[in-house]
């Protein structure tokens, strides 16, 4: 749900304090494209991976390499991405007032079913740092390749304070 309100009382940055979660560093592009642009009161984000300091985290595809839990945790680190990205472009997590989508598309075996669970990862983190406030729909795909071999790309589009 998108929401025009403040943030809660406990903003972003204090629950990542909180919870002891430490940022990677922002993500940098692996081609020509920019990890964030906002339109209005919209910030949307590239596809993040499951990187930290440009090396991949995870390879291959869930269901076959990897389990529905070494994409759950890819899908987590996708998101931290994310937050350093959003971090970086706005300066402060708190100046987001809502997560208005999130998409998770994952590098799947054909027969592999358990795309939610995999998917958690990523909603459930956003969920401790934004709050139940901002929960967002979202889509959940399984895909026949992620790029660089990793098995998950999360995609997000906030609403921002201006």
């Amino acid at each position: 749900m998108v929401s025009s309100e403040k943030p809660p009382a406990a903003g972003a940055e204090q629950r990542l304090k909180d919870l002891g979660i430490a940022l990677p560093p922002p993500p940098t592009p692996f081609g020509a494209y920019v990890e964030a642009v906002k339109i209005g009161k919209l910030l949307f984000l590239s596809g993040m991976l499951p990187v930290i300091d440009r090396k991949p985290q995870y390879v291959g595809r869930v269901g076959g390499e990897l389990s529905a839990k070494d994409g759950r945790k890819a899908a987590e680190i996708a998101t931290l991405s994310a937050l350093a990205a959003i971090k970086e472009h706005l300066g402060s997590l708190d100046k987001v007032t809502g997560v208005a989508k999130l998409g998770v598309y994952i590098a799947t075996e054909g027969d592999f079913r358990d795309h939610p669970k995999v998917a958690d990862g990523a909603s459930e983190l956003l969920l401790k740092v934004f709050g139940t406030e901002m929960l967002s729909g979202r889509i959940v795909l399984g895909v026949a390749s992620v790029p660089l071999g990793m098995p998950v790309e999360v995609e997000l589009v906030l609403e921002v304070a201006e």
